[in-house]
């Protein structure tokens, strides 16, 4: 085909909420697929740029399939965070996506240049070094669907850490819950009475 659109991109600096990368869980249609919201500031205009760029195409493609007009459900990826989820600070001043994919993403951080001055990337097996909170850039594609409802879906391809954040998980650590405790720490090992017998 020789106009065929480009549906793949890699993203900004986005923060990961909801990362479900790591194992699969069941979704809705009783399906097991990994997934992630990408939280993306307001302020990353090339990032959106590019979104928009390919929605607008598939969006066009789509209209030319339906004789003209979208369907009225038409569902579309991206989604603006201070007005659907105007309770969560975490998507104040975001867009979002929801992307999905049936297989593990690749995960890894850059670890420096190869000789040619291409980025070298670790692959992260380390389950708690990635997790909803942290920024990555993150490569997607989007697609067009329809099942029981009609739209535009985003797959998730590779996650590339790139920075800590404050996580969303809601857990605490174990340092902020202890940080002003004081532990008498027996390092003789004597024998301590055991108030569980």
């Amino acid at each position: 085909m020789a106009n065929e659109i480009a549906t793949k991109m890699v993203t900004g600096k986005v923060r990961l909420s909801y990362a479900n990368i790591w194992e699969p869980k069941e979704n809705d249609q009783g399906q097991l697929k990994y997934s992630c919201a990408l939280l993306i500031p307001k302020t990353d205009k090339e990032t959106l740029r590019k979104i928009k760029s390919i929605v607008d195409a598939l969006k066009a493609e789509a209209s030319t399939k339906y004789r003209g007009k979208l369907p009225a459900n038409f569902k579309l990826p991206l989604h603006d965070g201070d007005e659907e989820k105007p309770e969560d600070e975490n998507y104040a001043g975001h867009y979002f996506l929801n992307a999905y994919a049936n297989t593990k993403p690749g995960i890894a951080k850059p670890i420096g240049k190869e000789a040619d001055g291409r980025t070298k990337f670790q692959e992260i097996t380390d389950t708690t070094e990635v997790y909803s909170g942290c920024y990555a850039k993150v490569s997607i594609n989007f697609y067009l669907y329809d099942n029981k409802s009609k739209g535009i879906g985003v797959g998730l391809n590779n996650i590339v850490k790139v920075q800590d954040g404050e996580s969303l998980a809601g857990r605490s650590s174990i340092n902020d819950d202890f940080a002003s405790e004081d532990f008498d720490i027996d390092l003789d090992g004597d024998e301590e009475e055991d108030f569980l017998n």
